[in-house]
């Protein structure tokens, strides 16, 4: 314990001061199901180590769950807690739902008053009631999330495009993902390919490892990576980047970030 103290202490002096700099995720209890009576319980949370729930819950409020048919599903049972939230998903068709939290368009502002680093997160519309007008150092970012995970009842079905924001397709459907097997993704900006674009991977369990064990891989020009699994369990897949390519005036730069969780079954 007297070893792990220093430890604890550095992380927390270089803990970024605000929630969005922790990791996300949503958490299904189950991808692959099948029977008419399909039901998943999904967590949403935010944490230094990924599926541990140890900082603070997600709200549900841009919660988006959609069929195999493309149907808006209304989730059940919503819960907030203090670390986490909680909903339930029937699956009533089969084939495929997307299950998303997605932040289109909000606004992320950051500037200084005195020695002080302020933060604010809202609407554009909201940002002159809650922003100084003289802030000093001011960076405005729009951002654009998309944090998701995939069930399926019977069969796999194809995914709908995602057309703004980075989001996951490709040759391999991400729940059809076995231990030992090398997965081809592709990943997308707003519908076209995200070229040269870092991806991280995480599996489950690594508060309990030495290591995190993360694995890197790199898109090509044609949005194109792969990875091979090496073992069974939850997966956390996340890439970010920032552009220019905002839809307010109130905005210099576009954050744009993706988070997929992904479950890879034993052969």
């Amino acid at each position: 314990m007297k070893r792990l103290i220093p430890a604890l202490i550095a992380a927390a002096l270089l803990a970024p001061a605000t929630s969005l700099a922790h990791d996300r995720w949503l958490e299904p209890s189950a991808t692959v199901l099948s029977g008419d009576d399909a039901y998943i319980t999904v967590s949403a949370g935010a944490g230094n180590d990924k599926f541990y729930y140890n900082h603070n819950r997600i709200a549900l409020n841009n919660l988006v769950v959609t069929s195999p048919t493309g149907k808006s599903v209304e989730p059940q049972n919503e819960f907030e807690g203090r670390l986490r939230s909680v909903f339930d998903v029937k699956l009533t068709e089969d084939g495929t739902y997307r299950i998303a939290l997605v932040t289109d368009g909000g606004i992320f502002a950051r500037w200084k008053e005195g020695d002080a680093n302020k933060r604010w997160f809202g609407k554009a519309e909201d940002m002159e009631k809650k922003v100084p007008k003289d802030a000093k150092d001011l960076v405005v970012s729009e951002r654009v999330d998309r944090i998701e995970t995939f069930a399926t009842k019977g069969n796999p079905t194809d995914l709908e495009p995602v057309k703004k924001g980075l989001a996951l397709s490709g040759d391999t459907h991400p729940n059809d993902l076995y231990a030992g097997e090398t997965a081809q993704f592709v990943l997308t900006l707003d519908g076209e390919p995200a070229k040269n674009l870092e991806v991280e991977i995480v599996r489950d369990g690594s508060r309990y490892r030495d290591a995190v064990e993360e694995i890197t891989v790199k898109t090509d020009e044609q949005g194109r990576f792969e990875v091979k699994w090496p073992q069974a369990g939850l997966y956390w897949l996340h890439a970010d980047l920032r552009d220019s390519k905002t839809s307010t005036k109130a905005a210099s730069q576009r954050a744009v970030s993706y988070v997929a969780t992904l479950e890879v079954l034993p052969q």
